[in-house]
């Protein structure tokens, strides 16, 4: 979550950076979105080497020279700090919003727009906790096209909000996107369909 926030404090500098450089009328340079979601990458890039460092570290203290929490552990907790820590900041807007004044859709706007924006974080946070299971074994296992698919499914997750109003057109994209993801972090995790079959019958 601190690289995160990191990440977040870099992406805001280089806006206001940006708004500095531009003109009072002109829209800032065309940072936005994707430079966001490349600090994120970077950040995640870092928890990986110092957890790695950790890994190490907790490996020639123990006893039987193996470290206590295995690097997969690791890639779990870290995707699911990126991802608990990204939705509290994406939903804390839109629950400011839902204290009023005036109801929501009353002017035009969709009515939907908290259901979906629930939806959303909800997608947000498995996005980014296989996200993480994904990037770490791909660092590991130095294969530069997941960690080229990762960032490329950010950069895609990123872009379908801006689409937003239109909550259809985002949504069900996002929600295919979370499925694949899920089953690509699933088979990097070592799971299998056996292995599934196996925990359905208890075994």
């Amino acid at each position: 979550a601190f690289f995160w926030l990191l990440s977040l404090l870099a992406a805001s500098l280089l806006w206001f950076v940006s708004r500095a450089l531009s003109g009072p009328g002109d829209a800032p340079l065309p940072l936005g979105a994707a430079a966001a979601v490349l600090l994120q990458e970077l950040g995640r890039f870092a928890c990986f080497k110092l957890l790695k460092k950790a890994d190490e570290g907790l490996a020639t203290l123990s006893e039987d020279g193996r470290s206590p929490i295995s690097l997969r552990q690791m890639a779990y907790v870290s995707g699911l700090s990126f991802g608990v820590i990204s939705g509290l900041f994406s939903i804390v807007n839109i629950l400011a919003d839902s204290a009023g004044p005036g109801t929501v859709g009353i002017h035009g706007d969709s009515p939907y727009y908290f259901i979906t924006s629930a939806f959303l974080t909800m997608a947000l946070v498995l996005l980014h906790t296989f996200w993480g299971v994904i990037f770490f074994d791909a660092c590991e296992r130095r294969r530069a096209g997941g960690l080229g698919l990762v960032v490329g499914g950010h950069l895609l997750a990123s872009g379908l909000t801006l689409l937003n109003p239109r909550y259809e057109a985002s949504l069900g994209p996002i929600f295919i996107l979370t499925l694949c993801t899920g089953l690509w972090a699933f088979g990097s995790a070592g799971g299998s369909f056996r292995s599934v079959l196996e925990c359905l019958s208890c075994k």
